[in-house]
C-alpha cells in the first residue's frame, strides 16, 4: 500500500473554469505518518495543466486498478477531488475519482480539534502553516512563483507534522477509550 500527502493548488475556487497550477505529492510511512523521499511538486509554468496532469498520473499509481497502490491522504480532499475529475476530462484523460478509492482526509480531526466547528478548522488554524492559499492566485498572475513554492513546501511541512501526531497519538485515544469502556 502506498500512502501519498497529496495537495493541488489552483488560480481560484472553480474547478470548471479556474485550473490548476501544481500538484504537489510525497510518500508517508502508514506506521509512523511521516514523510518517506522527496517532495514532488509539479509547476504549470514550467509546462502546461495537461502536462502537470500527464506526469502525476504516469509518476505515481493513482489509475492503478489496485485500489491501494496510490492512496491519498490530505486535508479537505474533496477540493483536490473535485479539480482533478475535472481537469482530467477536461483534458481527455480519463477522469480522476480519488473518493471512489480508499484515502484517508484529516480534514475530519480539524473539525474535531476545534470542538465540532468547521469555521476555525482549516490547516492553517490548527498548526503552524502561516496561513491559507488565497494569495496563491495572486502570486501566479504576478509570476511570483517562487512565493507559490515556499507556500507549498511550508503547507506540505504543517500537514506531515499533523499527520505524523495523529498517528502517535490517536492510538493512545484508542486504548483509553477502550479502558474506559471496558472494551477488550
Amino acid at each position: 500500500m502506498g500512502n501519498f500527502y497529496l495537495d493541488i493548488e489552483t488560480t481560484g475556487l472553480d474547478s470548471q473554469k479556474d485550473k490548476i497550477i501544481t500538484i504537489q505529492f510525497q510518500e508517508l510511512d502508514k506506521n509512523s505518518g511521516e514523510a518517506l523521499g522527496e517532495l514532488v511538486i509539479l509547476k504549470e509554468w514550467e509546462s502546461s495543466e495537461r502536462d502537470i496532469i500527464r506526469q502525476f498520473i504516469e509518476k505515481t499509481r493513482i489509475a492503478d486498478p489496485y485500489p491501494f497502490a496510490f492512496v491519498p491522504v490530505g486535508y479537505n480532499l474533496n477540493f483536490e477531488h473535485n479539480f482533478l475529475k475535472e481537469r482530467t476530462a477536461l483534458h481527455s484523460f480519463t477522469p480522476l475519482d480519488i473518493l471512489s478509492k480508499p484515502f484517508i482526509d484529516l480534514r475530519p480531526f480539524g473539525i474535531i480539534m476545534n470542538r465540532g466547528e468547521f469555521k476555525g478548522s482549516g490547516l492553517d488554524k490548527i498548526t503552524a502553516k502561516p496561513m491559507n492559499g488565497r494569495l496563491v492566485p495572486q502570486w501566479y498572475f504576478a509570476r511570483e512563483f517562487d512565493r507559490i513554492v515556499d507556500y507549498v513546501r511550508t503547507e506540505t511541512a504543517a500537514f506531515i507534522e499533523l499527520n505524523a501526531w495523529l498517528h502517535r497519538e490517536m492510538p493512545l485515544f484508542l486504548e483509553r477509550f477502550k479502558q474506559e469502556h471496558y472494551i477488550k
